[in-house]
């Protein structure tokens, strides 16, 4: 059991801060509330004006707190669930870990670069450094070029692979095209708001997208890595795209406008990645010569 001393250390860390954050920032609610502000680049923006997000958008607030409810009752109780797996010697534990490591390395990187200063600023960047030293650790600790030997011939990798490709070329292309016409007419772009950049579109477009063609490409050809790759992010989507759906509807709920084909992609995709999961799990098997993982497989 490779790096298991460090990695529950960090697990049980990153636990404890993730849900001192979490609550805080639902529960909090000081403040005058809404007030309008003009950016740097002169767009009236509504300030949330109340609590732990006082100083963001109304937009921006309503995707935070959507976020903090599903890292605190989806994402805690997966990354425990997946722990407690993991340590029982588990390959479905260890994957989950490593997919739910993931959504909390990519959730406090965008809540550290992103978010206006507040108080939990430091929480952040703890949070965000454990969950990459963790996600980091269990991606070594697999033996991958034995992990094929986990999984049934009979799982859809054509299937799994494909929706991955698909996916990651539907997001990649609806980010640039939202980036591409401002940057070709040199212009600021319409919903930059009073921030400083697009970190949620470096996010994706720079590691998301990349990591979603290469696991579809990988599995398709079924190389050990894509055994590895696809679970990791088709795990991490689940968690990504239930917070986007919580957004989503917290947006709506504050009377931001949404168009209603985005909404129900989202919603679709959510859905599909789900039945991926399902159909991977389903054709693992544990009742194999072990390699070595992070895990009791060696």
């Amino acid at each position: 059991m490779i790096y298991k001393r460090t990695i529950s250390l960090l697990v049980i860390l990153i636990t404890i801060l993730s849900i001192f954050a979490t609550s805080y920032a639902i529960m909090s609610n000081q403040g005058p509330g809404e007030y309008e502000y003009q950016s740097i680049i002169g767009e009236t923006v509504s300030i949330y004006g109340k609590g732990l997000y006082s100083h963001d958008s109304v937009s921006m607030a309503a995707q935070a707190i959507a976020q903090d409810y599903v890292t605190l009752f989806l994402g805690v109780p997966l990354l425990l669930l997946s722990f407690y797996l993991y340590r029982k010697g588990f390959l479905k534990g260890s994957l989950l870990l490593t997919g739910t490591l993931g959504y909390f390395l990519y959730t406090y990187a965008s809540y550290s670069f992103l978010s206006m200063y507040n108080s939990m600023f430091l929480t952040y960047v703890a949070l965000m450094s454990a969950s990459f030293f963790a996600f980091i650790l269990m991606m070594m600790s697999y033996d991958v070029e034995k992990l094929p030997l986990f999984f049934t011939k009979k799982m859809p990798v054509k299937f799994l692979g494909g929706f991955l490709l698909f996916g990651s070329f539907v997001f990649g292309m609806m980010w640039t095209g939202k980036l591409c016409l401002p940057l070709l007419n040199n212009t600021p772009p319409a919903d930059l708001q009073h921030y400083t950049t697009y970190v949620i579109q470096a996010l994706d477009l720079g590691f998301v997208v990349p990591t979603g063609l290469l696991a579809g490409i990988l599995l398709i050809m079924r190389k050990p890595f894509g055994y590895l790759l696809a679970p990791v992010i088709i795990i991490k989507e689940i968690t990504l795209l239930t917070a986007l759906t919580a957004m989503i509807l917290l947006q709506l709920k504050a009377g931001v406008e949404i168009g209603y084909l985005l909404v129900w992609s989202v919603i679709l995709f959510n859905l599909l990645v789900i039945i991926c999961m399902i159909l991977i799990m389903k054709n693992i098997k544990e009742n194999v010569e072990k390699p070595r993982t992070g895990m009791n497989l060696h």
